[in-house]
């Protein structure tokens, strides 16, 4: 299942796998000129000052950024936000009967924010994977909930999300929920940051900064294997399965961000390690996406802000892009300076994360203001966060407030 060079070393080699996927229809991102805004030169002219401006090494860790600072420093990264509230613009919104109407199915939680506080309505989870996976996204959203600068004065709103892959393991199609990705005709969800910015349920895998792995061949057997079979054999191919009970084939970040190269593949769905990837100062090599998460329309294919390298799906034009990258080794280095540019030094910092979280908010009450008219108390009908997170494990299984521990 391997290439067939195990210790390629000469400097700039290696493509190396990532995640996984099934099918032939993709994606198309175009947002260059959200990264062509941001390099444009600013005034200086000390008559006229520039305005505040996002700098990375002051700001990136920031997590209390006011609307304008948000949308000065990332411009892009809330489009998809835009999106989904113009498509439930024209429907009318989205109603308590529309919220109530979702089915509530394993991998989701039900919670209100009002009064700058989180409270949890309802959980179910499968298992240790699920219950850690809603914790995770339970404390990103209070991280960003806290840190707010406007916390005491945010609109009170009442939300369904879904940790799963896909849209469709949770029968959310034409639903109001909000996910960590979807397909192009997948309209009617929200997407939102997905559970690996709090952490990663491996000791050894931290926050969105610290690690990646190599894929698992099983998740996308026929999109991994045609891989595969390109790489092997080629000089620059060092591309292996991953199985996590053999470490001979793992990664760390350290490992990987010693390539040029590294290859990013989809699986049963969306990979959720493109973000790890984009911590390296490397060549991003990824075939045609068909999942879109909420940082992808800052991913730019072609032009002076070329921030990644997109190839056929089934890679049967990966050996003359690497030949041509190889051959033009200033283009790659510019290209990989512009991954790290736009991403691991604005759009995936916590300061990014925490303003999509509040601009998630935002656009979700321009569209479900009917759902927070409610008399009852948020305090009557969810349990505060603090409060939640100091539960059973069992008892956040299968979690409803005020109808006893399990439903």
């Amino acid at each position: 299942m391997n290439s067939d060079r195990d210790n390629v070393s000469p400097l700039l080699t290696q493509l190396i796998p990532a995640g996984h996927c099934t099918c032939q229809s993709s994606t198309s991102f175009q947002c260059a000129d959200c990264l062509t805004c941001l390099a444009s030169p600013r005034s200086s002219n000390p008559e006229h000052p520039a305005p505040w401006s996002f700098q990375y090494g002051r700001d990136d860790q920031t997590l209390g950024l006011n609307k304008n600072q948000c949308d000065e420093s990332f411009p892009g990264l809330f489009q998809d936000i835009s999106r989904a509230v113009q498509y439930w613009k024209p429907r009318g919104g989205i109603s308590k009967d529309d919220l109530d109407a979702i089915p509530f199915e394993s991998g989701m939680a039900r919670a209100i924010i009002s009064n700058g506080e989180l409270y949890i309505v309802a959980t179910k989870a499968k298992g240790k994977d699920h219950r850690t996976k809603i914790l995770a996204t339970l404390g990103s959203i209070y991280r960003a909930l806290s840190s707010s600068p406007t916390r005491l004065s945010l609109p009170t709103i009442e939300f369904v999300f879904s940790i799963e892959d896909r849209v469709d393991d949770i029968d959310a199609t034409g639903h109001p929920v909000w996910v960590v990705s979807r397909k192009v005709s997948e309209e009617s969800v929200f997407l939102m940051p997905d559970f690996g910015y709090w952490s990663w349920a491996k000791s050894h895998i931290g926050p969105a900064k610290a690690r990646v792995e190599r894929g698992k061949l099983s998740f996308a057997p026929k999109l991994r294997r045609a891989l595969l079979d390109v790489a092997r054999g080629k000089p620059w191919g060092d591309v292996k399965e991953l199985e996590w009970s053999n470490k001979e084939n793992f990664l760390t970040m350290e490992d990987h961000c010693r390539y040029m190269f590294i290859g990013h593949v989809e699986g049963r769905a969306y990979s959720a390690s493109l973000k790890y990837r984009h911590a390296c100062r490397s060549v991003i090599v990824a075939h045609k996406l068909q999942y879109i998460q909420h940082h992808h329309y800052l991913l730019v294919s072609s032009g002076p802000e070329q921030n990644y390298v997109e190839v056929e799906r089934d890679f049967s034009d990966l050996p003359d892009r690497m030949d041509e990258l190889l051959n033009d080794l200033e283009k790659a280095q510019r290209i990989a300076g512009n991954n790290v540019k736009t991403f691991r030094e604005r759009y995936l910092t916590p300061a990014a994360e925490a303003c999509y979280w509040r601009a998630l908010w935002e656009g979700w009450n321009e569209v479900s203001m009917n759902i927070t008219r409610d008399p009852t108390q948020p305090s009557e009908r969810g349990m505060r966060y603090e409060s939640f997170v100091l539960l059973e494990s069992e008892q956040m299984l299968w979690f409803s407030f005020g109808q006893g521990e399990r439903r």
